[in-house]
């Protein structure tokens, strides 16, 4: 089967509804909104929650709760290779050494480092977490995962 042999399915493909031609096609007169009103009107619609100007139900209950989301730890994510492009030289890499090479960012204090790439050399790495593979791979260069 190639591209241009390809066709759609019977009755997948329907014509574009032409409404306001005429009242023999069904969509004739009013076009399908009805009488007359706000929603007649072009660009009229009713925003989600209204209730024609009695008090919404969201308006009458009490908004209390609590949101996980607040006290939540940001982990910055990096790859193993993306610690084999620092400089050669380097030997021993923490997040404030990974925030002056630019990896993450400055003030990050949580990193993860995950197992996607190749590494060449021994590096002494201390992070949050590590992924299997990635602890796999940092030990197999002769080098230290270390979990802060």
């Amino acid at each position: 089967m190639k591209l241009h042999e390809l066709s759609n399915t019977p009755g997948a493909v329907h014509r574009k509804k032409r409404v306001g031609n005429g009242r023999g096609n069904g969509h004739g007169k009013t076009s399908g909104r009805g009488g007359k009103g706000q929603t007649a009107r072009s660009g009229g619609s009713i925003r989600p929650g209204f209730e024609g100007g009695q008090m919404p139900l969201y308006r009458k209950l009490p908004h209390r709760g609590f949101n996980q989301a607040n006290f939540r730890t940001e982990i910055a994510i990096l790859n193993v290779g993306d610690l084999a492009r620092l400089a050669d030289g380097v030997s021993e890499i923490d997040a404030a050494g990974l925030a002056a090479a630019g990896l993450i960012r400055a003030g990050e204090t949580s990193v993860k480092i995950l197992g996607n790439g190749e590494l060449g050399r021994a590096i002494k790495v201390t992070a949050a977490k590590f992924s299997e593979s990635a602890k796999a791979k940092i030990e197999q260069a002769g080098g230290q995962a270390i979990v802060a």
